[in-house]
């Protein structure tokens, strides 16, 4: 028998699974192109914020310094070497007199402590490109190798990790306090360790967690420091409009990111090179700080 079959009608259960099937299809590409967004894009669309920093007793000969803070490295967890040299690029290419770096250099896991152990030294081989002089703090991930090993590798790469400790930054005979404290996380932090008692010039503290900002404000010597730099947050890392971010770590789920002001004292919450968790970024881009400092 020959000729032409008639096409027969799609009954409604057809009609219903053809498009279940293609909201699911549409939906996976939707997801698949999301993902390679957050992951090859949005993860190294690296951008510059640019601060000023107003304190009231700075000295004359620190007027106008500028200060690059890079924080939350994660290197090679998923940060590639690449994209840490092209943020170095960027930090030199800003002329900073002083970098801050605010901790989490490398990861916990997932590959472990003799991977984060090289992973340590290939980042510092990078940071030591910096045309300024540099100082850090330890973050929580960086309690994979700990301070009694970290501290001797980053004096081998003549950059100071101060941990409970503070040192002088003179101009000109004048001075201001950079500080790092330890981290809440992995050490015990020691406030009296950290501030000087009676500091000749303005106080900076470099603090990994930025909640730990209620902890100094509230101790005898909070009201000696003039400006907190703090990471570990990623801004959230992860945003999607209109909902909150999709993890925000302890130590980290009250001040999410930018400045903050707690009297005399301000805040900046920087969010940071890397990723931890997944390697994606959405709605929050790497950052790079340049704070300029000027007389209030």
């Amino acid at each position: 028998m020959t000729g032409d079959v008639a096409e027969l009608p799609l009954t409604d259960e057809k009609k219903n699974l053809l498009t279940r099937r293609g909201f699911l299809l549409g939906s996976s590409a939707a997801v698949a192109g999301m993902a390679f967004y957050a992951g090859e894009i949005a993860r190294h669309e690296l951008s510059v914020i640019t601060q000023t920093i107003a304190i009231e007793r700075l000295p004359e000969a620190f007027e106008g310094m500028r200060i690059a803070q890079m924080s939350d490295i994660h290197f090679e967890e998923f940060t590639e070497p690449t994209f840490v040299a092209r943020a170095i690029d960027y930090v030199n290419a800003l002329k900073p007199d002083m970098a801050v770096l605010t901790g989490d250099f490398v990861s916990l896991g997932p590959l472990g402590r003799d991977f984060a152990e090289g992973a340590i030294y290939r980042c510092l081989d990078h940071l030591r490109e910096l045309k300024c002089p540099a100082y850090g703090c330890m973050g929580n991930h960086d309690s994979i190798l700990g301070a009694p090993v970290l501290k001797p590798i980053f004096a081998r790469y003549g950059i100071p990790l101060l941990m409970n400790a503070n040192l002088p930054i003179e101009r000109l005979g004048q001075r201001l306090w950079l500080c790092g404290v330890g981290d809440y996380k992995t050490e015990k932090p020691d406030l009296d360790l950290t501030i000087p008692a009676r500091p000749d010039g303005p106080v900076l503290l470099m603090c990994h967690a930025p909640d730990y900002a209620d902890v100094v404000v509230a101790h005898p010597r909070g009201p000696l420091v003039d400006f907190m730099i703090s990471g570990h947050t990623h801004g959230g890392q992860v945003r999607i409009p209109l909902l909150p971010p999709m993890h925000l770590p302890e130590g980290g789920q009250k001040y999410v990111e930018g400045l903050f002001r707690f009297g005399r004292m301000q805040l900046y919450v920087n969010k940071g090179i890397g990723t931890v968790g997944l390697p994606f970024r959405l709605n929050c881009p790497p950052e790079i700080t340049l704070f300029t400092l000027k007389r209030a």
